[in-house]
């Protein structure tokens, strides 16, 4: 453990956090899970995918995030139309008053900023898409051969809705690799949905105080490294990401429906998320319960499926599910 952080500031982040799902539950009703794994992505760091049919609150979750943290947040609504400078700024020429010369200044576009809302991403040209490649990888932007630093933290919250075909643009395989999760967002049961008609559609309207500011943020990312996974379930987590890729060794399951497996980046955030789920639920060790709640999200957006799984309507979480029945845990 990090010997600057006292038992008593562990603790205090702790409560910090307690206090930051609070106030998100105060805009958004139900979707526990889903707040759940947007906190483990911001605690390890990572950027998170968000997918769900229209109407299920996606972009009001992220909205009240920003809220509810002190930080810079933006929203890029991602359409046909937009371009790359759109996002990232361009050059312009400014004239100096006092001499007369001109000389070009570059204008920071909206990812400069510490929380990005990307909304309906896969609404936008692969071109545009590549754009923040950089971005979420290095946290830089380069233009015109000069490397800017984003702010730190620096967090992207993606949207997609798997329905609008029309005018979509399917995300490359290299950008969904740069997202740590890959949310998914369900319809809410019956008594969550009846929560929110009665929420919308009176005068009360919900307030996301500000509870956690981004240096707090910036400490409780350096104490995820800390958190204790043991040798045995990092074994697990190794022999669980080459089990997804179709060989000799593979599970036969695995043979028949992935034709692309996880590369060794999805290794590294299975065990960041289990530390980060792990300080979430306020403890310093990793078990294998995190790893169990975390492969799908990991993993789903990371296995080409072949055409055996499209034909037997197979899921990448059918195949995460088949993953862990053939290699389980032997800790």
């Amino acid at each position: 453990m990090n010997e600057t952080i006292t038992e008593a500031g562990i603790q205090s982040r702790l409560a910090q956090l307690a206090e930051l799902r609070a106030a998100i539950a105060q805009a958004i009703v139900g979707q526990e899970a889903v707040v759940e794994q947007l906190l483990i992505g911001l605690l390890a760091g990572g950027h998170c995918l968000l997918e769900g049919v229209p109407g299920l609150g996606k972009t009001l979750l992220v909205r009240s995030l920003g809220q509810a943290l002190d930080l810079q947040f933006r929203r890029v609504q991602f359409t046909p139309d937009l371009m790359p400078s759109d996002i990232l700024g361009t050059e312009i020429l400014e004239e100096d008053h006092g001499t007369g010369r001109r000389h070009f200044k570059f204008q920071p576009g909206p990812i400069f900023t510490n929380l990005l809302l990307a909304d309906e991403l896969n609404r936008t040209p692969p071109k545009t898409q590549a754009a923040l490649l950089e971005a979420m990888q290095e946290r830089t932007v380069s233009y015109a051969g000069v490397t800017h630093e984003l702010p730190n933290p620096f967090f992207v919250l993606a949207t997609q809705n798997p329905i609008e075909q029309a005018g979509t643009y399917p995300l490359p395989e290299a950008q969904l690799d740069r997202f740590l999760l890959h949310v998914r967002v369900d319809y809410p049961d019956e008594t969550e949905e009846r929560d929110i008609l009665t929420q919308t559609t009176g005068t009360r309207s919900a307030s996301v105080p500000r509870v956690m500011s981004g240096h707090e943020i910036t400490e409780l990312q350096a104490l995820v490294r800390h958190i204790h996974l043991g040798d045995d379930l990092l074994a697990w987590i190794t022999r669980l990401v080459r089990a997804t890729r179709p060989g000799e060794n593979a599970p036969a399951e695995i043979r028949q429906w992935v034709k692309w497996g996880a590369g060794p980046r999805a290794g590294q955030s299975l065990v960041l998320a289990a530390k980060a789920r792990a300080l979430l639920h306020g403890r310093l060790a990793a078990t294998r319960e995190d790893i169990l709640a975390l492969a799908a999200p990991v993993m789903r957006h990371r296995l080409l499926l072949s055409f055996a799984a499209e034909a037997e309507q197979k899921t990448t979480d059918d195949v995460v599910a088949s993953l862990l029945r053939s290699v389980p845990f032997t800790g």
